[in-house]
């Protein structure tokens, strides 16, 4: 796949996050996907962490400030928008990488790399367990981030 088609599929991603449309991920995504930064495993367990996020964060936004593509690696920054559930408006910076075989998403990376506009709020975590073939358990923040002024 050339450089433009990767950025395209990762464009594509985006969009479907933000339409929240989950069943997109089948034909933009590899069914044993790897999100290395939230430790999921398998398309199916991303589609049951995002839906878990878009309950927290229902306006839950990603706007691509800058993509650049290299190999079969596509980096992206984000703008991130959402009200946390006291109401309150949070815009975080971020930086995804996902690398891309067969034009599908087969590994993804990021993290926050900039507060922008984040009231402090200290976000509870959940323990969920999705049931995967080690019956792994994983660590999910109900608010996006614990910001206890960090």
């Amino acid at each position: 796949m050339s450089l433009e088609e990767n950025k395209a599929i990762v464009r594509k991603l985006t969009e479907a996050f933000n339409k929240r449309n989950l069943d997109a991920l089948d034909e933009l995504m590899a069914s044993d996907y790897v999100d290395h930064t939230n430790q999921l495993r398998g398309r199916e367990n991303v589609k049951q962490f995002y839906t878990m996020a878009f309950k927290d964060f229902p306006d839950l936004y990603k706007t691509i400030e800058d993509i650049i593509a290299g190999g079969d690696k596509v980096w992206v920054r984000y703008k991130n928008m959402a009200t946390d559930p006291t109401g309150r408006k949070i815009e975080l910076a971020s930086v995804n990488i996902f690398r891309i075989v067969n034009g599908k998403v087969v590994e993804g990376w990021g993290g926050v790399i900039q507060k922008m506009s984040v009231p402090k709020v200290t976000g509870s975590y959940t323990k969920n367990c999705f049931g995967n073939s080690r019956n792994n358990c994983y660590l999910v923040r109900e608010s996006i981030l614990r910001l206890e002024g960090r």
